[in-house]
């Protein structure tokens, strides 16, 4: 099973796509600027998105993602995509987004009977299977209510996971059960450089100096990627990650990339 990078910046420029993964054929992490890469009979595999949480950088592309696939579903007879989030995301997404104002509100049409997308509650610490896939969800600690997830390609007993922290600070929470788990690949943002550290402090993002104390917390040997840069700051953000001198093989994500769950990341 596969994890194709759709995006991994912290904003947009040329060639520069916020967060989005998907994951095999039918299930989204996040919903950023990075759908809008994928051909329309991709979109239409699409059966679940797993929210974070509710900034724009990783909400953007799904109103816009029920739009295009709304036709194409119901010729096929498909069921409601499964937009899977906290309750404070959803109903952030049901007020701000799917209002009649902003954008139509999708989980009424069609018809309320057979609407494009369904909205699931999650909460931290829960288990779900999703595309024959194991999902956990996963403390975070941001601005708005948050969450990482776990996923692996089979039985949790049987292999490694793939982790994303989603937009997080400092997480003790976080390390305390992942070090009950067996991580292979850890996606963690890095948002700003040292020089921003006051900034990431209030927005409750990480920078190099605040990365360093929570990757001390991680086994060595499981691969480090580093995502959610701001564009224009790559190579001054990764210098000073890579200084650090931490026991992990680290390297910055990149749009386009994949990997394969509980394996090692290669390039298309």
């Amino acid at each position: 099973m596969s994890v194709r990078v759709l995006g991994c910046s912290g904003a947009i420029a040329a060639h520069s796509r916020t967060t989005s993964f998907l994951i095999g054929q039918r299930l989204l992490v996040d919903a950023g600027t990075g759908v809008g890469d994928l051909e329309l009979d991709e979109l239409l595999r699409i059966d679940d998105v797993l929210l974070t949480h509710s900034h724009l950088d990783h909400i953007a592309a799904l109103p816009l993602l029920a739009d295009s696939v709304i036709r194409g579903r119901r010729a096929q007879g498909r069921p409601p995509i499964r937009v899977h989030a906290l309750d404070e995301t959803l109903a952030a997404l049901r007020r701000h987004i799917f209002n009649d104002v902003i954008w139509p509100d999708f989980t009424a049409l069609p018809d309320p009977r057979h609407p494009v997308l369904s909205l699931q509650p999650i909460r931290s610490g829960q288990r779900l299977a999703l595309a024959g896939l194991v999902v956990e969800v996963l403390p975070a600690y941001h601005t708005v209510p948050a969450v990482g997830y776990a996923i692996w390609p089979g039985e949790p007993r049987d292999g490694g996971c793939w982790v994303f922290t989603g937009d997080t600070t400092v997480n003790p929470p976080l390390w305390e059960r992942l070090r009950q788990l067996q991580v292979a690949q850890l996606v963690i943002e890095t948002a700003f450089g040292d020089d921003d550290r006051e900034v990431a402090v209030c927005s409750r993002h990480l920078c190099p100096g605040l990365l360093a104390p929570e990757l001390a917390q991680l086994e060595p040997g499981c691969e480090v990627f580093i995502t959610h840069i701001k564009p224009g700051e790559h190579d001054a953000v990764m210098r000073a990650i890579l200084a650090l001198g931490l026991p992990h093989r680290i390297s910055a994500l990149r749009t386009g990339q994949t990997m394969a769950l509980g394996s090692s990341l290669r390039l298309d």
